[in-house]
């Protein structure tokens, strides 16, 4: 299988997942990248969508699970991506990247950020 590589970067959703009880009440912003791991060559050759996957049901996927779920830590919405990824799409890797910009860490930083990679089961 050919280390092609099919992005959506910078998917953003107000959601409720932290475990301070503003962040559940009130939301806040979260952004999502994934990176799946993948041979594009047949939709590069026929120009069809049904030979890739189809990036809109990524986002759909992910906005799913951001939106819908409840979470308490960033490191559960990324496995829940990464999960259901494997479980619904013919990928060889998936790498998900969550980030909370404004996560109450006590003091001044950019946010927090997991980055989780994952493989189907039996893969290498």
């Amino acid at each position: 299988m050919a280390d092609d590589h099919l992005r959506v970067r910078g998917m953003i959703f107000h959601a409720y997942h932290g475990l301070e009880h503003d962040e559940i009440k009130n939301g806040q912003r979260f952004e999502v990248d994934v990176d799946l791991t993948l041979d594009v060559s047949k939709a590069g050759q026929s120009d069809h969508l049904r030979d890739t996957v189809d990036v809109r049901a990524i986002y759909d996927l992910v906005h799913g699970v951001v939106v819908k779920g409840r979470f308490f830590l960033i490191e559960a919405v990324g496995e829940r991506i990464a999960e259901s990824i494997l479980a619904r799409f013919p990928v060889a890797e998936v790498v998900v990247t969550v980030r909370k910009p404004f996560a109450p860490l006590g003091g001044l930083a950019d946010g927090t950020e997991v980055e989780i990679t994952r493989r189907p089961a039996g893969g290498s």
